[in-house]
């Protein structure tokens, strides 16, 4: 039988606010997926297993992670207060992997930072300290506006230019060189999203828009169209 849909390798986290010994992951990564006709499937990192998701998988989704990047990512001076994590060295393969055959890439918090850090962006270890009002990003019972950026893909995708989202980062792009567009900011002037317009689909939001999975929200239209790049020969 043919298979119509596209395989979504969906990178698993883990506990790292315990002891980092279970794989985990949001169902809501996986409705998101399977609502916008993807079929998902969680994806630990084991070294021997990232040849084969690079080469059987039609996307990937870098999932949200609080783990610590390599030192040079990050501003002079900025040091994270992150665990490490195996995680890293696998999904910088697997990511890389995807983005050297062309393969749609959708990275959500961490993922988006893992994206940004591949591509020589830097990173901040706090956001408050990027934010003009000094906002705590990091506060899951409130939500900040981000706004669009004009004649880039994500505005092409969202059913709106400006819209309410998540605030639960701690760390976030804060420089990005030529090739990487940045497609959104927070009202406080965060960078929130980022995209490489030299691939067939690579995007990064540094919100958790997998949370909005099932309910009616302007950023949904993302997993659509991550979902339909996937599709494409």
């Amino acid at each position: 039988m043919q298979r119509t849909s596209p395989l979504i390798a969906v990178l698993l986290d883990e506990n790292t606010s315990g002891d980092g010994s279970r794989y985990e992951a949001s169902k809501t990564y996986f409705e998101a997926i399977d609502a916008a006709g993807g079929l998902p499937f969680g994806i630990p990192y084991l070294p021997r297993v990232v040849e084969d998701v690079v080469e059987s998988f039609d996307g990937l989704l870098a999932t949200g992670s609080r783990f610590a990047f390599p030192p040079d990512w990050y501003l002079p001076g900025e040091t994270t207060s992150a665990p490490p994590s195996p995680r890293l060295e696998a999904e910088c393969q697997i990511m890389e992997g995807f983005l050297a055959r062309d393969k749609p890439v959708l990275g959500l918090c961490g993922g988006m930072q893992v994206l940004a850090g591949l591509k020589g962006c830097r990173l901040a270890a706090d956001t408050t300290r990027l934010s003009t009002a000094r906002r705590n990003h990091c506060d899951p019972a409130i939500s900040h506006g981000v706004a669009l950026v004009a004649g880039t893909r994500l505005a092409a995708i969202a059913e709106a230019p400006v819209f309410e989202v998540n605030s639960l980062h701690r760390e976030s792009v804060a420089e990005a060189p030529e090739g990487v567009v940045v497609s959104a900011f927070s009202e406080d002037g965060v960078i929130e999203a980022i995209e490489l317009p030299q691939q067939r689909f690579a995007l990064g939001l540094q919100w958790h828009q997998e949370k909005y999975a099932g309910k009616a929200h302007p950023g949904n239209t993302v997993f659509g169209a991550f979902v339909a790049a996937c599709q494409q020969p």
